[in-house]
C-alpha cells in the first residue's frame, strides 16, 4: 500500500482545529445562543438586547464580541450606535439542524444544566 504524501502542514491542522474550536465555543453557551435566536428577528442594538433578555450590558457585549470573532454576527456603525445582525444564517440554520440530529431523541436530564445556570439566582 502507497504512502500518500501531504502538503499539509501540521499548524495548518492546528489553525483549523483552533477556528473549530472557537466556533463550537461560541456555540456552548445558552446565553449566546439566545442572541442568535433574538438577533433572527433583525438588527439590535446591546441595549436592545439586555432589555429582552434580562443580561448586563457588559455580559451581551462580551457576547457578542465572541460571536463576532467567530462571524456568526456581523456589526456596523449607524453614527455613534452599533448596530448587530446575524452572520450567516442558513449555515447556522444547517449547523443546528445537524446538532439536533446528534441528539438524543429521549428527553432526559442533563447534569450540565445544573453546572450551568442561567439563573442568576442559582450561580
Amino acid at each position: 500500500m502507497a504512502i500518500i504524501e501531504s502538503d499539509i502542514d501540521a499548524s495548518e491542522i492546528r489553525s483549523g482545529k483552533l477556528q473549530f474550536a472557537a466556533l463550537f465555543h461560541a456555540l456552548a453557551d445558552p446565553a449566546r445562543l439566545l442572541i442568535l435566536d433574538h438577533l433572527r428577528t433583525g438588527e439590535h442594538k446591546v441595549r436592545e438586547l439586555t432589555e429582552h433578555l434580562g443580561l448586563a450590558q457588559s455580559t451581551v457585549s462580551a457576547h457578542l464580541s465572541c460571536l463576532k470573532d467567530t462571524g456568526l454576527v456581523h456589526v456596523r456603525s449607524q453614527g455613534r450606535a452599533s448596530l448587530y445582525s446575524l452572520g450567516q444564517g442558513e449555515a447556522l440554520d444547517a449547523l443546528t439542524a445537524a446538532a439536533s440530529a446528534l441528539l438524543p431523541q429521549e428527553a432526559s436530564h442533563h447534569h450540565w444544566e445544573e453546572a450551568h445556570s442561567m439563573d442568576p439566582k442559582k450561580g
